[in-house]
């Protein structure tokens, strides 16, 4: 009798470790299955305050997802994205650069415009220089910022330049629209081209000035999912939102015009 009790109170020891073995393990498909799964979405750098709005409404949306943004001038992410970079969504401030993108096969179907902009002259607050209009930008003194020719903001710089047959004489050219703002907000510019979106933006920090130069070129922003995307249907989604009533109220209220 007691030996037989002894085998059986192994027994009910090896039956309660089994049992605690497989209840870890349920634990820890538990934990695993409630990570966060990442979207990551490429957006032009005039897109960051309304992305960052509409990524929360995503996040809100969809239980266990979250959107990592990827902020910058179009053709340094076109690039990036070239050369392996990995990411879901792919929105340019710009067809052009999304063209790259597509004739390199990384767009998945074809791209949607979902929003429009032009351009306007930042200055400090208290204007400095004087300016009140596109052709004093080209004034001995003024120190201007654009963007570089490269860059959405700088192609749509050159090709009003050209039509309004003024020559400008910028000190700075920069990579991306929110690098330009920062040198006017900080004083290190007497005035910069940006979008009508950055200067409504940035609120009292710069003083804006409207041109009608500005109509003669309209940059229009194209988004898509990529061919890499880990996961398809929510990168399809994303663009959905963005491209649907609550993104188009969001890009309206920031000052964006309609496709």
């Amino acid at each position: 009798m007691l030996r037989h009790s002894k085998w059986s109170l192994a027994l009910a020891a090896l039956t309660m470790m089994a049992v605690t073995a497989l209840t870890g393990c349920g634990g820890d498909d538990s934990d695993s299955s409630s990570e966060k799964q990442t979207l990551t979405v490429f957006a032009a750098a005039s897109l960051t305050a309304t992305f960052t709005e509409l990524g929360e409404i995503f996040e809100d949306e969809h239980d266990n997802v979250e959107v990592v943004f990827n902020f910058g001038g179009s053709s340094d992410l076109v690039a990036q994205l070239q050369q392996g970079a990995p990411a879901d969504v792919f929105a340019s401030a710009d067809t052009a650069n999304m063209d790259k993108a597509t004739g390199d096969d990384l767009v998945a179907g074809e791209p949607t415009i979902f929003a429009t902009n032009t351009l306007q002259i930042a200055t400090p607050p208290d204007n400095p220089a004087g300016i009140t209009s596109f052709a004093d930008l080209s004034k001995p003194g003024v120190r201007l910022v654009v963007c570089a020719p490269e860059v959405p903001c700088g192609a749509a710089t050159v090709k009003v330049a050209e039509s309004a047959e003024i020559e400008l004489s910028p000190v700075s050219e920069e990579q991306s629209v929110t690098d330009v703002l920062g040198k006017v907000t900080a004083g290190e510019a007497d005035a910069g081209l940006v979008y009508v979106t950055d200067v409504k933006g940035a609120g009292d920090k710069v003083n804006g000035i409207g041109f009608p130069e500005s109509d003669a070129v309209v940059n229009s922003y194209p988004i898509a999912a990529l061919t890499d995307a880990a996961d398809a249907d929510l990168a399809a989604a994303f663009v959905q939102l963005i491209t649907g009533e609550k993104g188009r109220s969001v890009l309206e209220a920031a000052g964006f015009g309609a496709p």
